[in-house]
């Protein structure tokens, strides 16, 4: 039986071959190669396909059993009824792992594409063989440059791992992950699952020393009980967030065509994740938002939030967001109104909780003294403050050393603030510029959420998390 041991070579290759790749999908997978730090071959016995093989660089071989140095990772391209062959070749040759991105099997409950996947998963038992797939995009690890998609980034590696039924959630975490301050540790894609299934990667990841946290999405699992039971060792290692896809009727027979997997009742699967410890989100953003959330902010202290926003408009709004995730938003205690007092009257806006502040005379000065005292508040276990881009704008606009200034306060309350500290940018028109300054923000190492309901939703999904931990429950 293959052990969590047994996938290094694949999700760390010194050496990767592709077999069968072609003009039609424009070399797709050679040319995601290129930013790999290892020795890359290519397999192709068309004689049409070779010469553009060239013009890219790479040395093409007959067979993987020409290649003359060894191979640790191989992803196969070609079509479903030569695949049995090329992973016997695989075995035969000494490669560490395949991935087997064709599709055309068992997902199309059709007889061949049945008996197809059922014949190459036999001739991987029995060698003991790491297959990833059928019907999918295989291994991510941007620190080595080995890509799923030349969209991809690579030279950089982060603490998140994701693992993934679906190539396309696993290519959009990783862009979407980036695009919000998530790097990826290692990543897979594993598709139909012939032979490694979901509590394969989870073992490893649990197990990888640059994985922090988790993240999965999932249609179905062919063992439930070894799955729940590799989900809840994980989980008592480190965080694991689990996306569960094909919840509805239409939904699960959309799961069948896509990778054959089995659906089960959702309400089942809900409290089997919860009960192992795991958190459960239901899309990309809220996988995003609580993969981020837990890497970066400090462990909120419990459910009472501190927030301050812009305006009187949106303190309702805000209030509304956290409230209807099960948080609090209490009266703040009385040396805090006291120190309000002193100066809010001065400023304008208002310093309840939610405080409702006017950015367009408020002074750096006075927002630092407005997250000092909300810091030391006792009725607060953490603070989240709004930032309006299209507002704040026009203060940077007119003063432009006044975004630098705002990035180094925050980043600076952000290191010595106790308690857990969070933005919503709210970018209105300006999602370009809202962006930039995300990545600046994640730069200073300040955490920010696009809505208040993604930060509401995001915050209270660590406080579960935590308090399974600490209830057991």
């Amino acid at each position: 039986m293959l052990q969590a041991k047994d996938l290094d070579r694949v999700f760390n290759p010194r050496s990767v071959a592709v077999v069968g790749d072609k003009k039609d999908s424009d070399y797709m997978w050679l040319r995601s190669l290129s930013t790999f730090q290892g020795e890359v071959y290519s397999v192709q016995i068309d004689p049409r396909e070779i010469p553009g093989i060239e013009e890219l660089g790479y040395r093409n071989y007959p067979s993987l059993l020409d290649v003359p140095r060894p191979v640790d990772y191989v992803i196969i391209a070609v079509p479903r009824a030569v695949a049995p062959k090329i992973v016997a070749d695989c075995i035969k040759a000494g490669v560490g792992g395949a991935t087997l991105f064709t599709a055309g099997f068992a997902e199309t409950n059709s007889e061949e594409g049945v008996r197809l996947e059922r014949e190459i998963a036999e001739i991987a038992r029995q060698a003991n063989f790491p297959l990833i797939g059928p019907n999918c995009m295989g291994i991510f690890n941007p620190r080595i440059g080995l890509r799923q998609d030349n969209t991809q980034y690579s030279g950089e590696g982060g603490p998140a791992g994701f693992i993934a039924q679906s190539g396309t959630h696993a290519i959009f975490f990783s862009l979407v992950g980036e695009a919000h301050g998530v790097k990826i540790s290692k990543a897979v894609s594993y598709g139909n699952a012939a032979v490694l299934d979901s509590p394969d990667y989870l073992e490893y990841l649990a197990n990888d020393e640059e994985t922090k946290v988790v993240g999965m999405y999932v249609e179905g699992v062919r063992e439930g009980r070894r799955f729940f039971q590799c989900l809840r060792e994980a989980a008592s290692r480190k965080p694991v967030v689990v996306w569960k896809g094909g919840n509805s009727a239409e939904g699960a027979r959309a799961t069948a065509c896509h990778t054959g997997a089995l659906a089960s009742a959702p309400i089942l699967w809900d409290a089997a994740i919860r009960q192992c410890g795991a958190v459960k989100v239901d899309s990309l953003e809220e996988m995003v938002d609580v993969v981020k959330a837990l890497l970066y902010l400090r462990p909120p202290s419990g459910r009472r939030a501190g927030l301050i926003a812009h305006s009187g408009g949106q303190s309702v709004v805000i209030t509304d967001a956290f409230v209807q995730e099960g948080l609090a938003v209490p009266l703040l205690d009385d040396r805090s109104y006291r120190e309000f007092a002193s100066f809010f009257d001065a400023i304008g806006g208002s310093y309840v909780n939610p405080l409702d502040i006017s950015w367009n005379v408020l002074s750096l000065d006075d927002l630092q003294r407005t997250l000092d005292i909300m810091s030391r508040d006792e009725n607060v276990d953490f603070l989240v403050l709004e930032i309006c881009m299209p507002f704040l704008s026009q203060i940077w606009e007119y003063y432009p050393p006044f975004l630098d200034n705002l990035l180094q306060l925050l980043g600076n309350f952000n290191r010595t603030c106790a308690r857990c500290f969070a933005i919503v940018l709210v970018a209105g028109q300006m999602e370009a510029e809202a962006s930039a300054l995300r990545r600046r923000l994640m730069d200073a190492g300040v955490v920010s959420f696009p809505t208040f309901q993604r930060a509401a939703r995001a915050l209270r999904k660590v406080l579960d998390s935590r308090r399974f931990e600490r209830d057991g429950m």
